[in-house]
């Protein structure tokens, strides 16, 4: 009978780690070994032992069979499979330097399969820009993410419905940490430097949800109420994400967060009540904010899910910027158009919010087909929460029909204009020949060639 190979677990043992937000100090303490031991295992200088296995699986609550599948094999088959690319044509790559590069060096093995991952989508996404001549977000998991939100107009009646009756269930207990004590999960609140960078942990094993002490109070209740969602919810979420084909993990894993993060939103804000309190404070975020004991930020987003039949409400786009323009997160419940690629309007002023920190600025937009939208846009902050702990600016945007926007408390005190700021998409798609704010001349304008003669705007074009 052949001998039975040591068994080499490292880059797996390492994930599953990380996965669950471990130090290897504290995973030494859940299995009852050193942390060098944990440390040499993982750096695969150790074999992982029968033992050690059932520990695994016992402490985590994960299947041995699992566990005990090598990584080493696999990694053999897919560099094989990597290594015939075109590419790599020339070089001589026997299969005993394969084989022996995903035994010994798993962690180099992962690297090459992520970077020649990475390769083929970049490929792939510049053939199909070359073929149809422009650009295609057709393989971005990001940009297929908001695909599926906005089909559905942000709107999940089931996720809602589910989420209101947990939400009374929770107030009748007393709240989000009582209702949880009662499933056994002990709520603990830790300094940033044991949570090592974590906002929130879920400690499996002695059943502790796990939040960082220096969130803000709305901040706790969100992270107690998503952690809520990503449980209680998930027999919910499942079958949404069974209806649809994504194209790849990336982008389902995407829409799984976007949904925990929308069942989260409804525990915290329950759409009937939400929608109600929307009516008597006519929109004023501010205001819903102190009501709910939410953020800003996570009422505006609330603000695009209000869809229930029968129980609509004005529908909003949602964006969020940086400084440096990028958008982090948008939403469309307003049919306000938006370019997929290339920079917003420098005009909007969610881009200028940023020298008024804390105000809510209001704006009257005005495309450039006459369509009027009205908007409200203030910063808001993410981290922080003590001396030298890294924080980040970034500003939102809630836009609505002009026709609505006689709804919201902000137009009382600046009504419709006559005259509006006139925006566009982005330059490329807007043809305001007029705009001294331009930064590059729209598609099928040509240039006019007057070397005698500066105007104000960037551009002068042709009249045909």
């Amino acid at each position: 009978m052949a001998e039975s190979r040591p068994l080499y677990l490292g880059p797996r043992l390492r994930r599953l780690r990380r996965e669950l937000g471990l130090t290897q100090q504290a995973m030494s303490e859940d299995l009852d070994i050193s942390a060098s031991y944990v440390a040499l295992l993982e750096r695969n200088q150790r074999p992982v032992t029968a033992d050690m296995l059932l520990r695994l699986a016992r402490t985590y609550g994960l299947d041995v069979k699992d566990l005990a599948s090598e990584d080493g094999d696999d990694y053999a088959r897919r560099i094989a499979e990597v290594l015939r690319d075109p590419i790599f044509a020339d070089i001589d790559l026997p299969a005993l330097e394969i084989a022996d590069l995903a035994m010994s060096f798993p962690g180099a093995s992962e690297a090459l399969l992520r970077l020649h991952g990475a390769y083929q989508r970049e490929h792939r996404a510049l053939a199909e820009q070359r073929a149809s001549g422009g650009a295609s977000d057709e393989h971005d998991p990001v940009a297929e993410a908001q695909r599926f939100l906005a089909r559905q107009r942000n709107y999940f009646d089931a996720l809602d419905t589910r989420a209101e009756a947990l939400a009374e269930e929770i107030g009748a207990e007393g709240g989000a940490k009582q209702w949880l004590a009662k499933q056994g999960v002990r709520v603990r609140f830790l300094p940033p430097d044991v949570m090592l960078d974590s906002l929130r942990r879920f400690d499996r094993h002695n059943q502790q949800l796990l939040i960082v002490d220096t969130l803000d109070a709305a901040s706790r209740s969100y992270q107690l109420a998503a952690h809520i969602a990503q449980s209680a919810l998930r027999g919910t979420i499942s079958p949404l994400l069974r209806e649809e084909s994504f194209s790849g993990k990336t982008a389902e894993t995407l829409v799984r967060r976007a949904l925990t993060a929308y069942g989260a939103a409804a525990l915290v804000m329950p759409y009937a009540r939400f929608a109600r309190a929307v009516e008597e404070r006519q929109y004023d975020v501010t205001a819903l904010a102190r009501v709910f004991g939410a953020s800003f930020e996570q009422v505006a987003h609330r603000l695009t899910t209000l869809s229930r039949p029968g129980m609509e409400r004005v529908p909003f786009f949602f964006l969020r910027v940086d400084a440096a323009g990028a958008v982090s997160k948008r939403l469309d419940g307003a049919g306000f158009p938006f370019a997929a690629q290339g920079g917003g309007c420098p005009l909007w002023n969610v881009h200028s919010v940023f020298r008024y920190p804390g105000e809510v600025l209001t704006q009257w937009l005005e495309l450039p087909d006459g369509e009027r939208f009205f908007s409200i846009a203030r910063t808001v902050q993410a981290g922080g929460g003590g001396f030298g702990r890294p924080s980040v600016t970034r500003a939102i945007a809630l836009a609505c029909a002009a026709s609505e926007a006689g709804r919201l408390i902000y137009t009382q005190a600046r009504p419709e204009p006559a005259v509006a700021t006139p925006i566009g998409i982005a330059c490329r798609l807007c043809n305001r020949a007029e705009c001294t704010a331009r930064s590059a001349p729209p598609i099928g304008r040509e240039i006019l060639p007057d070397d005698n003669r500066r105007t104000i705007q960037p551009f002068a074009f042709a009249e045909n």
